[in-house]
């Protein structure tokens, strides 16, 4: 009895005396090392955890960051895309020396030759007329210039500003009290593809002009509707 309690008082020590060594991996289970991530299969690399965490972090922000600015300059470059698709605008005189255009007996458009600008080409110097490229709001301006040729003489300065046809606005002065007389006329309209602006003058009356550009006509796009 004396010695088997002696094998019990040696032995039990050593039993209480192991320690157990817990790791991540499932019981029989060992993981090969991951060299991106270690702190998954190795316990003792566990203090890198919070550098790797903020680098994902850091990846993260640097990631979300650099597909912002992207489809930033992707919308920037779209709009400055379309703005100079879109660009439309024309500025034109009746002539570049001296010259008058009517009476006539019936209304007729008044053909300007002298061009100032023409951006989008949509203004043709042999009809006169400012086709629409693109539907919108436009801003559309007239000037009109008579000479009477001498005092006292009737001084008939009308015209009309149309679109199709159809009048949008006008300007007209009939009386002899003096020998010069000029008109302008600015407003915004919208317009739709296709649609035709002229300037007409009206039966009976008359414009002069020279190198001096006393009538004008001009307009540009504000902003597109479509």
């Amino acid at each position: 009895m004396k010695g088997k309690g002696v094998v019990l008082f040696f032995v039990l020590p050593l039993v209480l005396g192991q320690q157990k060594t817990f790791n991540w991996d499932t019981p029989g289970q060992t993981l090969p090392p991951d060299p991106i991530n270690p702190c998954l299969t190795d316990q003792d690399s566990c203090g890198c955890c919070v550098m790797q965490r903020k680098k994902w972090q850091l990846e993260g922000y640097l990631n979300s960051s650099m597909n912002s600015l992207e489809d930033s300059l992707a919308r920037a470059q779209n709009t400055l895309r379309n703005i100079r698709e879109n660009r439309v605008a024309f500025s034109v005189a009746l002539t570049d020396r001296r010259r008058c255009v009517g009476p006539a007996r019936t209304a007729i458009n008044v053909v300007y030759q002298s061009i100032f600008i023409n951006i989008g080409e949509a203004y043709n110097s042999s009809t006169g007329v400012f086709t629409v490229p693109r539907s919108g709001v436009y801003n559309l301006a007239f000037t009109v210039f008579s000479d009477a040729g001498s005092p006292g003489a009737l001084l008939s300065v009308c015209a009309s500003i149309r679109r199709n046809g159809v009048a949008l606005a006008a300007l007209r002065e009939v009386y002899a009290q003096d020998q010069e007389d000029q008109a302008t006329a600015v407003l915004l309209a919208q317009l739709g593809v296709g649609d035709r602006i002229t300037i007409s003058l009206q039966p009976g009356c008359w414009l002069c002009d020279d190198q001096n550009h006393y009538n004008t006509f001009s307009g540009f796009l504000l902003y597109a509707t479509e």
